[in-house]
């Protein structure tokens, strides 16, 4: 007998994230069961990793940072993982599992984890070969399963940085059923029998330990949007049911991300060192006092608006921890990539939203930064 959860991807941050939720879990009586995972690539290194996660002595996760404004520096073990397969090497026996055993599924495959490939062909539903994307990958096991259980679904937990990310996967896997014209009874089952959970993963992962492991700050957070019949991996005090998935989504995005970008700004602006982190920016009393006005002035007042303003203060009590993280070397020059399209992601709707709740005139700073970057018409700016 296999285990009841299913992960796709090896990466550090699922085993510092949900595997190692479900793993202090396990040792309170909280969780389903194990987790069997899967590793997507073959290569030296990832089979390195899989010999590593197959070792009965589970593996470590360093907690690093500041907790409360206290330096935390702790090691945990984690010790959930039962199997660990290679697709390419092991299909027979994920498939077998997800058929037999299975009741949940997470995965987090990467930005580019539900890009579809075209070499995958509704052949591989028989002729047993490996799918190469992950939603081919999904199709296959679900339709498997399908053939020999219709009327037992699974739960299916996307932690990838997508919006709505259970949806969209479905929708995915639905269109590529649809492409190959499997029967609308299967369809059927994907849509109605599997439930798939929208949610928002948040832990910076910082670097692995080799040959596998991960070193974390303190703070987790796995904010899921409640379904109707959906099983739960586990239990946990870092996972937040929630009937309102985006007032999670907005308090990270426009005070974690904004104040990232915000710094960005200021790094670019002054030509400050390459080295800088987000640790030294904070150091520095006036870009610290200035990102404090921006949070307090410009952002806190949207969240009062929209009656959050209790939990707004309160999150953002754990970002200032986490923007001074003392073992963390979060570089502004790597926040600062792509930054016109992150401020079009991180403050752009924050003004939006603003104007929208008739906030008028109350955002000079951010929507300076805004009109700097032709974002907005520079008369936006009062």
């Amino acid at each position: 007998m296999s285990e009841p959860i299913l992960q796709f991807g090896t990466s550090r941050f699922l085993l510092a994230h949900v595997a190692l939720f479900v793993s202090q879990a396990l040792e309170r009586g909280d969780a389903i069961g194990g987790i069997s995972v899967v590793q997507t690539t073959d290569s030296p290194v990832s089979r390195a990793r899989i010999d590593a996660l197959s070792n009965p002595g589970g593996y470590p996760v360093r907690i690093r940072g500041s907790e409360h404004g206290v330096a935390v520096d702790r090691l945990v073990t984690g010790h959930a993982i039962r199997a660990a397969w290679i697709a390419d090497r092991d299909w027979d026996a994920v498939c077998r599992a997800t058929i037999e055993d299975v009741r949940v599924i997470v995965s987090n495959t990467g930005d580019m984890g539900y890009r579809l490939d075209e070499r995958d062909t509704p052949d591989l539903l028989t002729s047993g070969g490996v799918p190469r994307s992950y939603p081919a990958k999904l199709l296959a096991l679900l339709h498997a399963r399908w053939r020999e259980r219709a009327s037992d679904g699974v739960s299916i937990f996307p932690c990838e940085l997508v919006e709505n990310n259970g949806d969209t996967l479905r929708d995915i896997v639905v269109s590529l059923a649809r492409h190959w014209s499997l029967p609308e009874a299967f369809v059927d089952y994907v849509r109605q029998r599997c439930v798939w959970v929208n949610s928002l993963v948040d832990r910076i992962v910082s670097e692995p330990i080799a040959p596998v492991g991960a070193v974390a700050e303190p703070y987790a957070l796995w904010a899921i949007e409640r379904r109707a019949g959906m099983q739960l991996p586990c239990t946990h005090e870092c996972i937040a049911l929630t009937d309102d998935l985006r007032s999670y989504e907005r308090l990270k995005l426009f005070f974690l991300n904004l104040g990232h970008s915000w710094l960005a700004e200021q790094w670019r602006n002054e030509a400050r060192p390459s080295s800088e982190t987000v640790r030294d920016a904070m150091s520095a009393s006036r870009l610290r006092e200035g990102l404090e006005a921006v949070w307090h002035e410009e952002v806190l007042p949207v969240f009062v608006a929209l009656g959050l303003g209790d939990r707004a203060e309160h999150y953002l009590v754990s970002v200032r921890d986490r923007f001074g993280n003392p073992y963390l070397d979060h570089r502004i020059a790597d926040i600062a990539q792509n930054h016109v399209e992150k401020l079009k992601r991180r403050i752009a709707p924050l003004v939006e939203l603003a104007d929208g709740l008739s906030l008028h005139g109350m955002q000079p700073r951010l929507q300076g930064v805004l009109a700097k970057h032709g974002l907005v018409p520079q008369r936006s700016v009062r």
